[in-house]
This record gives structure tokens, sequence and C-alpha cells, in this order.
């Protein structure tokens, strides 16, 4: 069995964590791309290629002079902002790592270097490391798609969830942007000269929050909101961002015309919507074939019961299995917190969860990797709704 060593899996986590990488900050993402890239060159032997769109740079490795047959995925950007080691500083002790972005999703990154380092042949092997992931991956799904097609395994290096059980069913998600605009006005000197844009919101809040479907597993949740400029005039705009998160297509596509079809309620409001469809659904039938063999490995590696678990969450997994790749997400790291002040990561499962990556990696690219049903390939791909799309603006009389 190949054997993994937590000391160098510990100093590249560390050098990772170390070099601060929030996804609003370029400079930043860059300069973790850097040192991503000198780490890529010290464990695989080879530089990346950097690719920077909308000022955001991406990491591409390919192998081989065939297609691509495998696609390790991961990011680099994270959530935390600059400083924030000064705050959760970077700390290995009683077995566990902490710092910002180690569990979310620097160590995965460095256990998928190690573990394709590690590979015979890395030939069909391709790995994209992109610096947007947090946003949504505005500039890198392009990279993604192109990345993913043709594949017959997607292993995605997100953080593991609870208990270590990989992701094998993620929610689809869209987000919208809704802007009021009314009349200013004196609020107190003459209120009824202005229209109100702050009532008006409320209205399309609570119109769009109805939308919701705990039954279907389906939210929609209105999240910044803002309105007026001071508090003696009538506000003659607002804004409400909305996040959407479903199980299926068919709800994804409901919450989007039915968004789109929202009409202002004061008579001289406008309303304006913004965005769209980000990412389908993770359908479990993506990821079935893919978990069974990842069992079967680490029973024969003699690793601990693979669990697997649905969330909430999405990530570029859901690109993936779009296309009808064979997807596995949650390879990644096993400890909690993403996010939060308590992120962690469990050493003891650093070289485990590696050496199931390797053998997962080396299956696939010797023996070749499973495939999904025909009927079970999302529909998304085709969908013209795919995309973000544009924006469409309502007013009344």
């Amino acid at each position: 069995m190949t054997e993994f060593g937590v000391a160098a899996l510990l100093a590249d986590i560390e050098a990772l964590v170390r070099c601060e990488s929030p996804s609003f900050d370029l400079d930043a993402v860059a300069r973790s791309a850097e040192v991503l890239s000198e780490l890529g060159r010290k464990v695989l032997g080879v530089e990346p290629e950097r690719i920077v769109l909308d000022g955001r740079t991406h990491l591409r490795w390919r192998f081989g002079d065939g297609p691509a047959r495998v696609l390790l995925l991961g990011h680099h950007d994270t959530v935390w902002p600059m400083g924030s080691l000064a705050t959760h500083p970077f700390s290995v002790a009683d077995g566990v790592l902490r710092g910002p972005g180690c569990f979310d999703m620097k160590a995965g990154l460095v256990m998928a270097l190690h573990a394709a380092a590690a590979l015979p042949s890395r030939a069909g092997l391709s790995i994209l490391i992109t610096g947007d992931e947090e946003l949504g991956s505005p500039s890198s799904r392009g990279l993604i798609e192109a990345a993913a097609r043709g594949c017959e395994a997607a292993l995605v290096l997100e953080a593991s969830a609870d208990g270590g059980a990989l992701k094998t069913r993620r929610k689809g998600v869209s987000q919208y942007r809704i802007d009021v605009t009314g009349r200013a006005a004196h609020a107190g000197l003459e209120p009824d000269k202005g229209i109100n844009a702050g009532i008006e919101i409320a209205h399309q809040t609570l119109a769009v929050a109805a939308l919701a479907d705990p039954e279907r597993g389906t939210s929609v949740v209105p999240t910044l909101l803002a309105a007026g400029t001071t508090a003696n005039t009538v506000p003659a705009t607002a804004v409400v961002e909305v996040d959407v998160r479903v199980w299926d297509e068919d709800e994804q596509l409901r919450v989007d015309r039915a968004v789109r079809a929202l009409r202002p309620v004061l008579a001289g409001t406008r309303v304006r919507i913004s965005g769209g469809v980000n990412r389908p659904p993770l359908n479990a039938a993506s990821s079935a074939a893919l978990f069974g063999l990842a069992r079967e490995l680490a029973a024969e590696l003699g690793l601990p019961t693979l669990t697997e678990a649905t969330v909430g969450g999405a990530s570029d997994g859901n690109y993936t299995a779009g296309l009808g790749v064979p997807t596995l997400d949650g390879l990644g790291a096993v400890g909690g917190g993403a996010h939060a002040d308590h992120e962690h990561v469990l050493i003891e499962e650093l070289p485990r969860r590696t050496t199931l990556l390797f053998a997962l990696l080396e299956h696939v690219l010797t023996k070749g990797g499973p495939s999904i049903p025909e009927d079970a390939v999302d529909s998304f791909q085709s969908n013209p709704t795919a995309p973000l799309r544009g924006n469409r603006e309502r007013s009344t009389p």
C-alpha cells in the first residue's frame, strides 16, 4: 500500500494556509496561486498553466498526450478576509490542524498533489484548481466544464461531510438580486409626493420567500436587504438578494420562472430582476458508481468504512455532474467548521484519505471508470436557462 508521510502533508498545508486568499482580493488570490504553483512544481515536478480570467488566477496541470480521463478539482480561494491569521493562527496541536481555509479546502489541494505525484503514470490526469469557487465560479465555470467533458471521473477535493462522509448529493443553487426604483421625497413635509421603494421591496421580499417548498427541500431565502438614504427621506431605491437551493432541476426552473414573473405592487415603481441559475443539482445517480468503487477500495486498503451524505451546499462538482460526468465529492480533509471559527482538520485522517484518493486515481486510470445511466444525466446541461441570465425590468403605471 502506498504510504503518505504526515510531516510532508502538514508542511505543505501550512505553506498554503499561511498565504491568505480571500476570493474578493485579486492580489491575494494571485499570491496564493504562486505559492500553490511552487508547491506543485516541488511535488509533481511540473509547473502548472496559469490562467487569469477577470483578474482571478486559476491553475491547471494536464498529463499525457491524449484526452483527459480523470479530473481532480479544487479551489484555492477562501471566505476568510485578509488578517484572519492574526485571529485564527495556523496551529498543529493534539492531533488537530487549524487555520483559515485549512478544511475548506487547502488540505484537500495538498492531498490531491501528493496522490497524483505517487501515481506510476499520470497520463490521462488533469488537475484544475480555481480561484473563485466561493463566489460561485463566475470566471472559472467554463474552464471546469471544458476540463470535465469526456472524463470518466471527476474527483472533487472539497472537505468531507460530518464524520468523513463523502458528498454524493448536493443541492442546486440560484442567486437573484431584486432592485426597486421609486421616488424620493421629504418624509415629513410631503411624503405623498414620494414613491416608497422600501415598501415595494417588502412586497417583493414576501412574494419571493413564498416560493419556498419545504416538502421538496426547496429554500428561497431573502438575505441582504437595503433601502433608502436618510431617516427623513422616502426611499427612492431598495434592493434584496435572494438565495435559492433545490434538490432537482424542475424545482430550480419553477422558481426561476416565478422570480422572473414578479410584478411591482405600488403604482410608479420599477422592479428589476438580475441573476439566475448558478449551479445545477448534483444528483445521487451521478455519484453512486464512484462511491461504490471508493467503498470497495477503502475495504481492500483496511480503511474505515466509508459513509455518504447529502448536503445543501453546492460545489464545482455540481457543474461536472450536470455534464453527465461521474462525480464524487467530499474527498478532501476530514474535520469540520468550514467558514467558521472552529475550522479544523483531523491530522490522523490525512494519510488515509490521501491513500484512498490515490487508489481511486490509479483504478480509474488503469482499469477505467464507472458509468452512470443515461437517463440520470441532468438535462440542465442543455437547458438555455442554465447560465446566469440577464436582467428583466417591470414597472407599474
